[in-house]
């Protein structure tokens, strides 16, 4: 029960619970009151404060009223949506030229319409890897050659990386002359992101098309040149599916050979799933207004349209709807605790707070601060509906894995507050053991897979309880990818070092070749990633598909900076164009 006490402000301090700092406080318009009491009420309810930090965060940028007016913008009618459905599904069963084919399917999935056709596309790349090379007649063309090799690996073919050996000469390298090839060279770059560990030759690819494509630039038209500069910036497999999808709808209109009915069905079908997205980003908006955690924990990021584009990211196609809102939340909760352990808890409430969601029992609750209540009942209170929805509709019981996610996230925090308390600093390994974790790409993906409208089998279940790598791997992607972004600013702050500082101190070296390591740490984790998405993974598809665009989201959102916390870092212009800007239709 809260004690307030009606007088004058002002300051004193007392020795207040055993074993507790001295804490500075304030009580407002009151008599003085006994001691005793006025402990109570500093420790117990936080009308008594310690001093905090702030890490000065910049306030939601967009208006809570704005977002629940979006409404609508699907535009076109039904029947003539499906009437170009109907034309794409007979162009792709009637192309039987294996290029042509191959082009087709890259076109559908770039446009962000590859759920539409998935048994179509399939069976076009069955009867596709059963032919070689050579049969094809491309065996000696780099951008056909590559544009197989890259979706064939793409939906988990065992493509050998020698089918390149035929374009590189005897000391190991490429041929010097393809660096003529710019469209060959893109389409081999794009290829190589997909390789996997001790792949010598994708890695020399790599190596040789980064180097030629980059001074390639302002030697080929204006539209190679905008795909190579869209690739150098970040290649494709590193790309949120969504956002691509919009970019190349403004870019296939130029593409030769387009194809009017494919270009026409991939604005229609954007923004009727943008109309789908709207929908779930007004119920999150409805749930975390009514929630009052923006409000009441005023030291805490209000990012739930940020947190949106990361459900969006994960899962955008239309029968993830739920999945979406269920993410989104998950999103928002984590960015509060985070600020929790990062910014404004003092260490022995964070031990208190990390207990209490260890044990996930209400009951815990009486030994926080007000404002840790309210966030342990918010997340307490979402994730048993989370799970109540689960029991109800899959008849599965998920409380002691969203439970136990929860606390190792909260654990791992605490790991990182005690560092920063201690002045403690990590080596790069233990830094990584704990932050994969810290990330919080775990919470979001067993979120994710337990509402991806998807059959879960016994043993994928008993992976999902040991840390499988198709957690680890994005998770710690996630992880790298923000140090990078926000490194500095979290200095500034007093926060623990980030895995640029430990590798700094590690290996001796300066701030800038550090960051060089831990981009390659990022590709080498992407290589680990890459062996996941085989035939032999105990997860379903669509899960799978998830990891692998958590890590895209994450490379997304901190490629200018901190696209979460500083949304003009990139982010709002995103959400502009994929939640709030439908896509504009042709005439007819």
């Amino acid at each position: 029960m809260a004690l307030y006490f009606p007088l004058p402000s002002f300051y004193f301090s007392f020795p207040c619970l055993p074993n507790r700092p001295l804490v500075a406080f304030q009580v407002m318009n009151g008599p003085r009151v006994p001691k005793h009491l006025q402990c109570l009420a500093s420790y117990q309810d936080h009308v008594l404060m310690a001093p905090r930090r702030s890490a000065n965060f910049t306030p939601s940028i967009w208006d809570y009223d704005f977002i629940e007016s979006l409404r609508g913008g699907y535009e076109g009618a039904m029947h003539v949506r499906q009437e170009l459905k109907e034309a794409v599904r007979c162009l792709l069963q009637e192309t039987y030229e294996p290029l042509d084919q191959l082009e087709l399917i890259d076109a559908v999935q770039r446009l962000g319409l590859g759920y539409l056709f998935e048994v179509e596309i399939k069976g076009a790349l069955k009867v596709l890897s059963s032919i070689s090379n050579k049969d094809m007649g491309i065996e000696k063309d780099l951008y056909a050659t590559a544009l197989k090799f890259r979706l064939l690996r793409q939906h988990g073919y065992e493509v050998p990386q020698d089918v390149f050996d035929s374009f590189m000469d005897g000391m190991g390298s490429f041929k010097a002359c393809l660096s003529e090839d710019t469209k060959g060279m893109l389409s081999l770059y794009d290829a190589s992101h997909l390789s996997t560990e001790g792949e010598t030759i994708l890695d020399e690819a790599k190596a040789f098309t980064s180097r030629h494509l980059k001074g390639s630039k302002r030697k080929v038209g204006l539209h190679l040149e905008r795909h190579v500069d869209h690739a150098l910036e970040l290649p494709l497999h590193w790309r949120m599916p969504r956002s691509e999808a919009r970019w190349a709808i403004d870019t296939y209109k130029e593409e030769v050979g387009m194809n009017s009915n494919l270009l026409e069905l991939a604005k229609l079908d954007f923004n009727r799933v943008q109309a789908m997205h709207r929908r779930n980003v007004r119920k999150t908006s409805k749930w975390w207004r009514e929630l009052g955690l923006g409000e009441k924990l005023s030291f805490s990021r209000d990012r739930l349209m940020e947190c949106f584009y990361w459900a969006q990211g994960v899962a955008f196609e239309p029968q993830f709807g739920y999945c979406r809102e269920v993410l989104t939340k998950a999103a928002q909760l984590i960015t509060t605790i985070d600020d929790l352990y990062d910014v404004y808890g003092s260490l022995d409430e964070l031990e208190l707070f990390t207990e209490a969601v260890d044990k996930w029992d209400a009951k815990a609750v009486d030994q926080l601060p007000y404002y840790m209540k309210m966030c342990f009942l918010a997340l307490y209170d979402t994730t048993n509906q989370i799970a109540y929805e689960a029991l109800k509709d899959q008849e599965l019981d998920i409380i002691p894995c969203l439970r136990n996610v929860w606390a190792d996230f909260c654990k791992a925090m605490l790991v990182e507050a005690r560092w920063c308390n201690q002045r403690y600093q990590p080596t790069l390994a233990e830094y990584l053991n704990n932050g994969w974790i810290s990330s919080s790409g775990a919470i979001l993906l067993v979120h994710g897979f337990f509402n991806a409208n998807q059959i879960i089998k016994k043993e994928a279940l008993e992976c999902l309880e040991n840390d499988p790598n198709i957690i680890r791997w994005p998770a710690t992607i996630l992880q790298l990818c923000n140090d990078l972004a926000t490194s500095e600013v979290e200095l500034e702050r007093g926060d623990v070092p980030t895995s640029i500082q430990c590798y700094m101190n590690d290996a001796n070296v300066s701030e800038r070749v550090a960051r060089e390591h831990i981009k390659g740490l990022i590709a080498n984790t992407w290589k680990k990633m890459n062996e996941e998405c085989g035939p032999h993974s105990p997860f379903p598809a669509p899960f799978v598909n998830m990891a692998f665009n958590l890590a895209r989201t994450a490379q997304c959102i901190y490629l200018h900076g901190d696209g979460h916390s500083n949304p003009d870092c990139g982010t709002k212009d995103q959400i502009m164009s994929l939640l709030v800007e439908p896509v504009p239709l042709t005439a007819r």
